[in-house]
């Protein structure tokens, strides 16, 4: 299976940048989505942004437009989430969830792993 180790977490003041970083711990062959989504203590795991299967589109959740920006790097099979002008209610633990294929014993297998999450606390 391909695993997802998050980093670039931690404490910001509003207003300021963070950027995570998502690497697989596989070399992959072909992604069908990828996409970072957060959650709150006892609030729903929700979207941030997404590039859904068959599409190249890249759809942010509204509260995140305009501040965020979702970037791959398929050397380093990395995918990026670039956070800007950061608000105190950005303040979550931030996953990253990649669903593709991967190279496996000469063949390919299917996958879809989630990041162990990573803290971003924002103060306001």
């Amino acid at each position: 299976q391909v695993q997802l180790v998050e980093t670039g977490g931690g404490l910001v003041q509003a207003g300021g940048s963070l950027r995570l970083s998502c690497a697989a711990s596989r070399r992959i062959i072909s992604i069908n989505s990828l996409g970072w989504y957060r959650q709150v203590p006892r609030k729903q795991r929700e979207l941030v942004a997404i590039i859904p299967s068959g599409s190249s589109t890249i759809n942010y959740a509204d509260s995140v437009k305009g501040r965020f920006t979702i970037s791959t790097d398929v050397a380093k099979n990395t995918v990026y989430l670039q956070m800007n002008s950061l608000k105190h209610e950005d303040t979550a633990v931030y996953y990253c969830n990649v669903q593709g294929h991967y190279y496996d014993r000469g063949g390919q297998s299917a996958f879809n792993s989630w990041g162990q999450g990573t803290q971003v606390t924002v103060s306001s």
